[in-house]
Parts: structure tokens; sequence; C-alpha cells
């Protein structure tokens, strides 16, 4: 019987090693996978490469795991967005390294990889720093940049529904990148609001097939990104010191 549910997202997380690369849906915070991202954080993998749209908001989710220095590279298309408290600073001391990609081609490359199309030719770029280095080839007159096709060990990815052969429903906008990193991952871990039985997902309603899905963990009341920034949350909680007499 082929059942991909898992008891929780620590458990999932756990095959994630240092050095591995991760894909981490989401376009800001719609589709932003919070609970597998901080349960990342609490394993300690580190020396990752993560790969999303942006570098995260606040001191939460992708913020907070590019914090704790578990991320030495980042490629994405907007490394600096509103709310971004994190990144940049790290980025300028040289504590982090960032391929920029434009969002057309990131989400190309990633559909690519899970194509298993190694390399294509864009005219995004072309004449720009981001083309420097890059192979260039002339196609009816007009200059064309190679872009090589990005894959990863894991992806991390947020879903409205799941039933428990992995068939995936998406809320609207927060759909972005998740079906394409599914494709492009050797493992994909999806956290979803709601499990339901099968047959309850119309076939002609499924975006990602239950074939790219490794693993399914509900969580129902997901937290919201812009919900915890404005609270002030920090992730994961500063540990206060006791400065009351005689403590060592």
């Amino acid at each position: 019987m082929i059942d991909k549910r898992v008891a929780s997202c620590a458990s999932a997380i756990a095959k994630i090693n240092d050095g591995d690369t991760v894909m981490i849906g989401g376009f800001g915070e719609a589709g932003s996978p919070i609970e597998l991202i901080h349960a990342l954080i609490d394993h300690g993998a580190k020396n990752l490469t993560v790969i999303n749209n942006n570098t995260g908001s606040g001191r939460v989710g992708l913020a907070a795991l590019i914090e704790n220095g578990q991320v030495a590279k980042m490629i994405c298309s907007y490394p600096r967005t509103a709310n971004s408290l994190v990144f940049p600073e790290l980025y300028r001391s040289g504590k982090i390294e960032l391929e920029l990609v434009p969002q057309g081609t990131l989400a190309e490359r990633i559909r690519a990889g899970g194509a298993g199309v190694p390399a294509f030719f864009t005219k995004t770029s072309v004449g720009t720093p981001l083309s420097e280095g890059k192979e260039q080839r002339n196609f009816d007159g007009e200059y064309y940049v190679m872009e090589r096709s990005l894959k990863a060990d894991f992806a991390l990815i947020k879903a409205k529904q799941a039933d428990r052969y992995g068939n995936l429903v998406f809320n609207k906008t927060a759909r972005n990148f998740a079906p394409i990193m599914a494709m492009a991952a050797t493992t994909t871990l999806v956290q979803t609001n709601e499990m339901v039985e099968l047959g309850d997902i119309d076939p002609e309603n499924v975006v990602t097939p239950g074939i790219f899905v490794n693993e399914i963990i509900e969580v129902t009341q997901p937290q919201q990104e812009s919900a915890l920034v404005s609270a002030g949350v920090i992730y994961p909680t500063p540990v206060e010191l006791n400065t009351s007499e005689g403590a060592k």
C-alpha cells in the first residue's frame, strides 16, 4: 500500500545532510513551508545551497535559516525585498555567497532540471554582468546566453491538499515554484494544510502527481510569515541569560 504520510516535519527533514542543495518553495510568504524550514533549523544541517525566489523576511523561515549560519550559498532572484533584515548584511560581510538569477530564468532552470534538459539559451541577461563567463551563441542574428539547469537533493514545498499517494493541490499563487521544484529534486518533502482520502481530489485538479512526492506531513494550521514578522518573532527563540545573583 502506498502511503507517503510521515509523523512530523522533523522526521522528514532528518534526511538532509550537510552540503546538500535544497529548493524551497514560496514567492515571498505565498507558499512558504515555514514549518519545514523551522524543522531544518532545528535539525542543524549546514553548508547548504538554497534555491528560492528570495532570501526571506524578518527573522523567521528562510531568513532564520540563513541567520543561523546554515546556508553557504543562495541562488535566487530577489536577495533584498521588504523586511530583508538578515541576508544583505551577511552578503556585504562576505559570509554568504549569492548567485543572482532573473526570475523567469530561475523558473526555467528549475523546470529544465526536472525535465532532464541540461541547458538552454535565453536572451535574458545578454549584455549585462549576469552574462559574464557564460557561453553565448548567435541565433538568427541575435545573441543568446546559455543557462544550466538546476537540480536539488531536496525540495521543501507547501500544498493546500494532498492524499496519501502524494497527489497535490495548491492554494492559488502559493503554487508558484512548487510544482517544478518537486520535479527537479531527488527527494520532495511536502507540508499540506489538509490530508484527504483517495479519490477526494478530482484527477483533473491535480497539479503535482504523487510520483514527484516522497513524504507528506499534515500541518493543519500553518504559520504565516507576515504575521510572524509583524509580531517580531525570532526563530529559534533566543535563550535569555540568567543574570541573577550566583548564576554562572
